[in-house]
């Protein structure tokens, strides 16, 4: 057998190890189930050691399986000589990539989401205040953010499809957070769990940028990712209604285990990106790939006639779209999630603020398809511009006296406004990002952009931890610069990117 053959059965060896190392962690979970599906305070068994001494012999085997033999030198000029020409319609071939990629975001975002529905349980089960239990998504976030540099850097390095591989392999190890007898180890897998859950996002936009034809790319992309953030979030909340009641709260972790699985079975479907096939010689698998889905090699994207302007375009851009990020990041995972307790604090009954912020969510349902059809039909910049202006317009009206504020009808626009603004900006920010960057730098950018939209969310954890919990008015004072710096730096700095191809976008032009 050659070496190439022995290093291709690594990786299916590798997972069998994770598989078989996680589920001898499920007797130990069953047999807690009689006793109120507590483990906290009781020792692992010999299974479970066995469990995790497979799991971390079969990690590294399946990652060195999943990676080339060959690392891709990481260029930021690399140009695209494969790109599927305007015309080229979408097929069936296009339509398993898209449903297997939205799939793989629903399961990346179900992590995350399941945060707010475990911390009740795991308090309760581990006798811990719910200040220390502010742990949990503190280390979960700060591995997401992490994780969002990593693997945006892994895929220039490595390629887009054996990133997606490599995350999906850690995402199925770090299903036994559910099985921690200790809140340390649970903290440690969760740290690890979110690492492997931040790649999957900016990878896939970069991936779809590189294979969709260019008069479907953009409605495509922010379809494929809202469908995945908005799906994200209803199967994590459909899970802890249907399962946590019965199972607990662990269970919730543990879904990893089989919707991992199920993806790296998918996985087949997910092509390699044509510069990493081109570049390590995989000719009969770049044939293929270009057959199925229509791309052809083109020529070299013509030189920028001044290369020092394109770079500092770049630069400038760059600096727009993390100010951005970050600006949406503390409205998203501070305002709004502070936004319950501070209309309580304003007079308003539990039952009668979730009433106000239901009423909110419902306005903003349509949000995705319109924000869709706009960055597809209408323009891409201006798009983006406009959610970040809708969400700026929100800030202001928390601004207003809290007098008005005590009338409902304006409260619930002023919410409307900051939640149709921040669910479309998300929806377009990466897509975005991912079609103005040059193909050998367009996993990182995209990956420090995905990176900086949950930076607020590791800040606002620890301020929660030190007990800093700002009022709406407040919160929307700081974060209303910012954002109105945002729409100036994108309108300056920003491209019209609707239906163009990246050749010409990766010149600079």
């Amino acid at each position: 057998m050659s070496p190439a053959h022995r290093r291709a059965l690594l990786f299916p060896f590798g997972c069998v190890l994770i598989a078989a190392g996680v589920a001898l962690h499920l007797p130990m979970l069953a047999m807690a189930h009689s006793m109120g599906n507590h483990l906290a305070g009781m020792p692992m068994d010999a299974g479970m050691w066995a469990g995790m001494a497979m799991i971390l012999a079969g990690v590294p085997l399946a990652i060195l399986g999943a990676l080339p033999r060959h690392r891709t030198g990481i260029s930021s000029h690399a140009g695209t000589l494969y790109e599927a020409p305007d015309t080229t319609p979408l097929t069936r071939h296009h339509a398993l990539v898209l449903l297997v990629l939205t799939v793989g975001l629903i399961i990346d975002v179900m992590k995350p989401a399941t945060l707010g529905f475990v911390i009740p349980g795991l308090a309760q089960e581990y006798g811990i205040a719910r200040s220390s239990a502010a742990w949990l998504p503190f280390v979960a976030l700060t591995g997401t953010t992490i994780g969002s540099f990593l693997w945006g850097w892994l895929a220039d390095m490595y390629g887009r499809r054996s990133t997606i591989l490599l995350s999906t392999i850690l995402f199925v190890a770090t299903s036994v957070c559910g099985a921690m007898p200790a809140f340390e180890y649970n903290l440690l897998m969760c740290f690890l769990m979110g690492v492997s859950a931040g790649g999957m996002l900016p990878v896939v936009y970069t991936l779809l940028a590189e294979i969709m034809p260019p008069r479907h790319r953009s409605w495509v992309l922010v379809l494929v990712g809202g469908l995945g953030l908005v799906g994200g979030y209803l199967v994590a909340s459909g899970a802890a209604h249907l399962f946590e009641p019965i199972y607990g709260w662990r269970a919730l972790w543990l879904q990893g285990f089989p919707t991992g699985i199920a993806l790296l079975l998918l996985a087949r479907l997910i092509p390699e990106s044509p510069r990493f096939l081109l570049e390590q010689g995989r000719e009969r698998e770049l044939e293929a790939m270009a057959h199925k889905f229509g791309i052809v090699r083109r020529q070299e994207p013509p030189a920028p006639a001044d290369a020092a302007v394109a770079t500092q375009r770049h630069g400038q851009l760059t600096a727009a779209l993390v100010i951005t990020a970050l600006a949406w990041s503390f409205v998203n995972f501070g305002l709004l999630l502070w936004l319950p307790t501070d209309l309580q604090d304003r007079g308003f009954s539990a039952a009668l603020a979730s009433g106000i912020i239901a009423k909110s969510a419902l306005l903003a349902l349509p949000t995705l398809a319109v924000v869709a059809l706009l960055y597809s039909r209408w323009s891409s910049k201006w798009t983006l511009a406009l959610t970040i202006a809708l969400t700026l317009a929100g800030l202001v009206g928390a601004l207003l006296p809290a007098a008005l504020l005590q009338w409902e009808p304006l409260l619930v626009l002023v919410i409307a406004l900051l939640v149709i603004g921040t669910n479309g900006l998300i929806a377009v920010l990466l897509p975005y990002t991912a079609e103005n960057y040059p193909l050998g730098g367009r996993g990182r950018a995209t990956g420090l952009v995905a990176g900086a939209s949950k930076v607020g969310g590791v800040a606002v954890q620890a301020f929660a931890l030190a007990g800093l919990l700002p009022t709406l008015g407040s919160a929307a004072l700081v974060l209303a610069g910012p954002m109105a710096l945002s729409i100036g730096l994108v309108a300056y700095a920003g491209r019209e990117t609707r239906g163009r191809s990246l050749r010409e976008l990766e010149a600079g032009t």
